[in-house]
């Protein structure tokens, strides 16, 4: 999960992950984390600096350790407890978390589906899923783009899969979209259609 944020998507779009760019997403995302947050595919914790003092606690968790460890000493604004782990199976109880967060992070989970309902497990009935991801594009050119390069880019990017379908995975997980913003960041456009938004159990 945290290797394609951390490293893939700035090389592919000429982009530190300083970029303002990326920290605008990221900016908006963590503002509207509330309470108990769980931040699926933490990575080495670049979102850590930004959640805003509305947000209790942080349940950071990711399947790479060496980028665990590398969240460990990363800024924090509020408390932190890191699990290294699945999405698949998220060792939490049901309705147990105020907000569930990912970023740049769907693309690469195995059974993104399976994942899905994890999350919408543990969020509480009233709790937000926040979401910054990219995923099939609009234009059926660059669609078909994204199918083609697939295949080959899932071997050489960390699992990544460059034709997700954000949105409908997201409302076939059961959850209701209340905002969905979309379009392309600057770079190649197969890789870098956005999906932002915010749905509700």
């Amino acid at each position: 999960m945290g290797f394609y944020q951390e490293h893939i998507i700035p090389h592919l779009v000429n982009l530190s992950m300083r970029n303002h760019r990326l920290v605008e997403y990221r900016l908006r995302a963590t503002s509207l984390a509330e309470g108990r947050v769980l931040e699926i595919g933490i990575g080495s914790g670049v979102n850590l600096a930004y959640y805003s003092n509305g947000t209790n606690e942080v349940i950071g968790i990711d399947n790479q350790w060496k980028l665990l460890m590398m969240a460990v000493h990363s800024a924090h604004s509020v408390p932190v407890k890191l699990i290294e782990g699945s999405a698949e199976r998220i060792p939490l109880g049901d309705s147990s978390v105020d907000t569930v967060l990912t970023t740049w992070t769907l693309c690469s989970i195995p059974n993104v589906a399976g994942a899905l309902r994890e999350m919408r497990r543990v969020l509480k009935p009233n709790g937000r899923f926040l979401f910054v991801e990219h995923g099939l594009a609009s234009d059926e050119v660059v669609r078909r783009w994204q199918r083609r390069l697939t295949p080959l880019w899932t071997r050489i990017a960390g699992g990544c899969h460059l034709d997700r379908p954000v949105s409908a995975l997201v409302q076939e997980a059961g959850f209701e979209i209340s905002q969905l913003a979309t379009g392309y960041m600057p770079g190649p456009k197969p890789m870098t259609y956005m999906y932002e938004g915010c749905a509700r159990r």
